[in-house]
């Protein structure tokens, strides 16, 4: 498996795996560049018509042009397109990865990404509640403690059985590292032992990401893949 390309799942913001692959020097710089969150505006698209084409991105046409298109503003995520086949694309941001990631505060971060229906029930909801709990000046450990709190309560849903998503644009921005970006899809499941997916395991395409521990109990399953959104070849792992 190519190293350069698992340092760019590392830090992504919805993909990470296991840190003990980051080179030392650059996980120390990560860390001391965002401890904190940005001024909003950073984290803001100001043209809108880009956010929609840059969520669009995240899927083949085939799935992203009649779904649901959701932008960033500053009250929240907001309906920018209404969809008709039950999936939502939205551009994600860095406080979508987990609570040891160093990029979690990290403003370029742009992860554009399309919920297959299933998802958009009932893993869509913790982006609404973390992007809340942003917008209201939470810190990262309140933001977290306040996700798995919200699911304990009953405040978001369990994991519906066949949730997915694309995350598959070439425009991505998932980390400062490396080439910044992966085409892969992800396979929310409820906690497995990575092994019996073959995750992480040598030449496997597979990856576990540990997006939602101690908050939820939803396993993500990253599987790289060969092509963008638009057809052309990306980058192998």
């Amino acid at each position: 498996m190519n190293r350069k390309r698992l340092a760019v799942v590392a830090s992504l913001t919805l993909t990470l795996i296991p840190a003990i692959i980051r080179m030392p020097a650059q996980a120390q710089a990560s860390e001391t560049a965002y401890l904190s969150m940005a001024p909003l505006d950073q984290y803001l698209m100001a043209d809108q018509k880009a956010e929609i084409a840059l969520a669009r991105s995240a899927a083949p046409e085939a799935i992203s042009g009649d779904a649901k298109i959701l932008v960033l503003g500053r009250h929240g995520y907001e309906t920018a397109v209404e969809g008709k086949n039950g999936f939502v694309c939205v551009v994600e941001r860095g406080w979508m990865s987990p609570s040891d990631a160093p990029e979690f505060w990290n403003p370029k971060i742009r992860g554009p990404i399309c919920f297959n229906p299933p998802a958009a029930r009932s893993v869509l909801p913790a982006t609404f509640k973390r992007t809340e709990m942003v917008l209201a000046g939470r810190t990262k450990a309140e933001i977290i403690e306040g996700n798995k709190a919200a699911f304990e309560k009953g405040e978001l849903p369990p994991l519906e059985p066949g949730a997915m998503s694309y995350m598959m644009s070439k425009a991505a921005y998932l980390t400062d590292r490396d080439d910044h970006n992966l085409a892969h899809l992800m396979f929310y499941a409820p906690p497995l032992d990575g092994k019996a997916w073959g995750a992480d395991l040598p030449k496997s395409p597979v990856m576990l990401n540990q997006q939602f521990k101690g908050t939820q109990p939803i396993d993500v399953f990253v599987v790289s893949v060969g092509t963008w959104s638009d057809g052309s070849a990306a980058p192998a792992m």
